[in-house]
């Protein structure tokens, strides 16, 4: 299954826990996101992973910027 926002991103039940990966990949957009984390380039993870391409690596950031934005209730 294709993620409708982030064509890059892929959710499939039988692959890796159902996590998103990125395009079907077994490299989880929370691999990703945890190597830039801890202070790895977009550059250093391309030479590491060469299947990732740098579109790829976006796609993560932008789907985990997606996720975080949640809508605010304010209690009266």
């Amino acid at each position: 299954m294709v993620s409708l926002f982030h064509p890059r991103i892929t959710i499939e039940p039988g692959k890796c826990g159902g996590k998103p990966c990125i395009r079907g990949m077994r490299i989880r957009v929370s691999d990703v996101l945890e190597l830039l984390a801890n202070g790895a380039s977009i550059e250093e993870i391309l030479v590491d992973y060469p299947c990732l391409e740098r579109d790829d690596i976006l796609a993560a950031i932008a789907y985990a910027a997606q996720q975080t934005n949640h809508v605010v209730v304010e209690v009266a």
